[in-house]
């Protein structure tokens, strides 16, 4: 196959380039790519939802949105994924549009609302390890659902689409189910009982009854980093500024942790009165199974953005792209008195 005359004139381009120059342009190019990544919304906690028979990966994401998977609820809807509803999602993707196999059938659209595919319908990327996810707000499925069974009672679905329907009208169910469920929780009071025990299971899952073996986790590269964007000289194993340090590791590691968890933490390693510092390092108190592993991926992820960043207010607007902050966050406090006059 003859290649174009564009094509010919980028290889010339790149040609022409030197080894400096490439580097250069593929450092930006990587720069990009993890600026576009890194604003993205990350799962904070996920699992699977359990509907009947079927079973649809969830998430919550660090903005709060609940989240279902677009392969989940393909495979909850179709079972498998057809061919024409390939083409049709190939088609409109062509076309600008991302449109999901689960409701690309074409004998579905007349029963497709207008606004649905400006609004519930918007995919939803977002970081789940080091994958990024195509997911929808999770009550689309209750719509998408209702599509499906108003197709089918006027008629306009083919035979061998009776069967998606079929799955339709049992994930209705299943979630009718679940809504009277949430109902009477709601009327008995049951609902805030079981909000005290969900956080006592995550206390359970994250914060462990006895001491891990002490061991290395945060990296020398975090501190280093940490110090160089703050524009403090670094000295490994110093003290300096030994306060401030661990209110931000606070701030972008333990808090970044389940709501509740640095408050267990702290109330299981509280300060000793004759010193004001705490006996054990905090991490020595989570699980080795659930918390480390979880303490573990936030100090990778926090230590990359500190290394991609040029200064504080680079890092600060990288972090909180990556990791909404909260009310009274310590972004928003002015920097101590120490850091005034370094």
């Amino acid at each position: 196959m003859s290649k174009s005359i564009q094509s010919k004139g980028g290889e010339a381009r790149a040609q022409k380039l030197t080894s400096e120059e490439r580097t250069a342009i593929a450092s930006i190019a990587a720069t990009a790519r993890w600026e576009k990544r890194s604003s993205l919304p990350s799962v904070d906690f996920s699992g699977t939802l359990n509907l009947g028979n079927v079973t649809i990966p969830c998430a919550i994401l660090t903005d709060g949105t609940r989240v279902l998977s677009e392969f989940g609820i393909t495979n909850a809807i179709l079972g498998s994924r057809s061919g024409a509803s390939k083409r049709k999602k190939k088609a409109a993707e062509e076309a600008g549009a991302h449109l999901p196999l689960f409701i690309a059938p074409r004998h579905l659209e007349p029963f497709i609302p207008n606004d649905l595919e400006s609004g519930p319908l918007t995919p939803i990327q977002y970081v789940d390890g080091r994958s990024v996810v195509i997911g929808y707000d999770a009550r689309i499925l209750r719509v998408v659902c209702e599509i499906w069974l108003k197709a089918r009672a006027a008629g306009a679905l083919q035979e061998q689409q009776l069967d998606k329907a079929q799955r339709a009208e049992e994930l209705m169910r299943a979630l009718a189910d679940i809504g009277i469920v949430a109902l009477v929780d709601e009327a008995t009071g049951y609902q805030e009982f079981r909000a005290r025990d969900e956080l006592q299971k995550i206390l359970a899952a994250y914060v462990s009854p006895e001491l891990m073996p002490w061991s290395q986790r945060f990296p020398q590269s975090f501190y280093a980093e940490l110090h160089r964007v703050r524009g403090w000289k670094y000295v490994p194993g110093s003290n300096k500024r030994n306060h401030y340090i661990g209110k931000l590791t606070n701030e972008l590691i333990y808090k970044q942790l389940p709501e509740g968890v640095l408050d267990e933490l702290r109330r299981k390693n509280p300060r000793a009165p004759e010193t004001g510092r705490r006996r054990q390092l905090h991490y020595r108190f989570l699980t080795e199974d659930i918390g480390d592993p979880h303490l573990q991926k936030q100090i990778v992820a926090v230590t990359t953005l500190l290394s991609v960043a040029d200064d504080w207010a680079d890092f600060t607007r990288l972090f909180c792209k990556k990791f909404p902050p909260g009310p009274n966050d310590l972004f928003s406090l002015p920097p101590p008195e120490e850091e005034k006059h370094a």
